[in-house]
């Protein structure tokens, strides 16, 4: 039901509708699926998820969302099938306990996010093997086989990070889901070594006597050590990737301080006083984007203008700073964002001006919505400012040209006839779908009879397909439109003119 016109516009009134910018043609719009601490999947049939999939990624395709990033392994489990780890306890209840039918939620994920032409990331949670002191852990899982190569902290069992046996289990892990399943990325987010408990050390002394002489590191750098088994990590991640699928990408979602400007000699750091990346949780993000060792990376930067101690303005300017050669896009907050005021209007929230800063500061291709939740459910009124404003119109992922930058092939062949299913625009592709670097969607713009083409302006979009056709709106077949085709390869180079079509509608 659609809502009532004046509900409808107090919604987008306040969340920013009135204070709108124009949307770039080329933006990422991801959301993230967490399944951790989710209570709506264990135990339902294998039918109902698909339906509640379905109308998931419905939801997020009406806000034009184009990458889903949805968590297939978060506790050392599986949400999909795998011979090296047992089936997630978030799946079914019991962790090892196979779903009814053996129903594969990542294969139907992949295949339903193809078909809405949304790239599918997948998410995994390196280190962590259990969330609680609660959690039961499967008699078959690898803890039980190699108890020697874990740690308790707190109240959570996670794999050490200085153990060379772990590592080669994680890239394991990722070959078998990059192998087997059409993923478009893997994903990881800020938990690396973990959050720091006050007053408690991670015991990993054991490690770190074995390990870290040979390595070249003295007693007194355990800090060095520790980051240096991560940069290990996320180098062999981005090797084994590049091995199995190299057009396959690999992003890392950090926590969205990198250092404080007080902690760093230099005073390179940002003016903020929160945890670090590089000084709590051992990730030095910055050295892997000057490596190449990842693709992309989205800080979180989930707090609000005018926080105290991290303030996201102060934040998403000393990103934006930064000289990296891969993709930067902001990880984005619903819930905070959409409860805070601004601080020039107390009527409005912070949703305006954080998405002034996210497309007007230079370096920033997008935005990662945290928790694609919200947008489903309509938290504050979020999808309809999105769909209705923010993301009115479709969006290409920005071009990953340090991958391949050259455009596809233009389509074949391009006509407009009737055909059972109506009047039809159609084409034929130009070259295998098998070589990532030939066409593998089709952007299709209509313009007005004696209006010169813009390929630049998204309003002019009416479709972003992976299909070789398009059913035309005919109507009295009076007016006469200009509609034009353009191949997009799978690092989402565009063709630069495309083939153009007149038809009367």
């Amino acid at each position: 039901m659609k809502p009532h016109f004046f509900t409808l516009y107090i919604s987008l009134l306040f969340s920013g509708f009135i204070y709108s910018q124009g949307a770039p043609k080329r933006e990422f719009r991801g959301a993230w699926i967490q399944v951790v601490n989710q209570n709506q999947y264990a135990g339902i049939s294998p039918t109902e998820m698909e339906q509640y999939f379905t109308q998931m990624l419905d939801r997020l395709q009406a806000c034009h969302i184009n990458t889903l990033i949805f968590q297939v392994r978060p506790a050392a489990d599986a949400f999909y099938h795998s011979a090296i780890e047992p089936w997630s306890r978030y799946l079914t209840g019991t962790q090892g306990k196979a779903p009814l039918g053996n129903f594969d939620p990542m294969a139907f994920l992949v295949e339903e996010t193809h078909k809405r032409n949304m790239e599918f990331h997948a998410w995994l949670n390196p280190y962590r093997v259990t969330t609680s002191e609660s959690d039961t852990l499967c008699p078959e899982h690898i803890y039980y086989q190699h108890p020697e190569r874990f740690i308790k902290y707190g109240k959570q069992i996670y794999f050490d990070p200085g153990i060379p046996e772990n590592r080669k289990h994680i890239c394991a892990v990722i070959k078998d889901i990059v192998s087997r399943y059409d993923v478009d990325a893997i994903h990881m987010d800020d938990y690396f070594y973990p959050y720091p408990i006050s007053g408690k050390r991670f015991e990993d002394e054991n490690s770190f006597n074995r390990y870290a002489h040979g390595q070249g590191f003295e007693p007194h750098q355990l800090g060095e050590w520790r980051r240096n088994n991560i940069n290990l990590l996320i180098a062999e991640i981005k090797h084994t990737i590049i091995l199995t699928k190299p057009w396959v990408r690999f992003g890392v979602s950090p926590f969205g301080i990198y250092r404080n400007k007080r902690s760093t000699p230099d005073s390179s750091g940002s003016n903020t006083t929160g945890l670090q990346n590089y000084d709590n949780l051992y990730a030095d993000v910055l050295l892997w984007t000057q490596k190449g060792w990842v693709d992309y990376i989205i800080p979180q930067l989930y707090w609000e203008i005018g926080h105290s101690a991290a303030d996201y303005d102060t934040l998403i300017r000393w990103w934006s700073e930064q000289k990296m050669n891969v993709q930067l896009y902001i990880g984005q907050d619903i819930v905070r964002t959409v409860k805070a005021a601004d601080s020039t209007d107390s009527q409005r929230n912070q949703l305006p001006a954080k998405m002034l800063l996210a497309r007007t500061l230079s370096g920033i291709g997008g935005n990662c919505w945290w928790s694609g939740y919200n947008i489903i459910e309509n938290t504050q009124g979020i999808a309809d400012s999105l769909g209705y404003n923010y993301q009115k119109y479709p969006a290409l992922i920005p071009a990953y040209v340090h991958q391949h930058k050259k455009a596809p092939k233009d389509v074949k062949q391009l006509k407009a006839e009737w055909m059972p299913l109506g009047y039809v625009l159609h084409w034929q592709q130009n070259g295998s779908l098998e070589n990532p670097e030939n066409a593998q969607y089709y952007v299709i713009y209509r313009f007005e009879n004696r209006e010169k083409p813009n390929l630049t302006d998204p309003s002019k979009i009416v479709c972003i397909t992976r299909e070789t056709f398009y059913l035309l709106p005919y109507d009295s077949g009076k007016v006469k439109y200009k509609y034009v085709v353009t191949s997009v390869d799978r690092f989402h180079n565009e063709t630069k003119k495309g083939k153009s079509k007149k038809v009367k509608l």
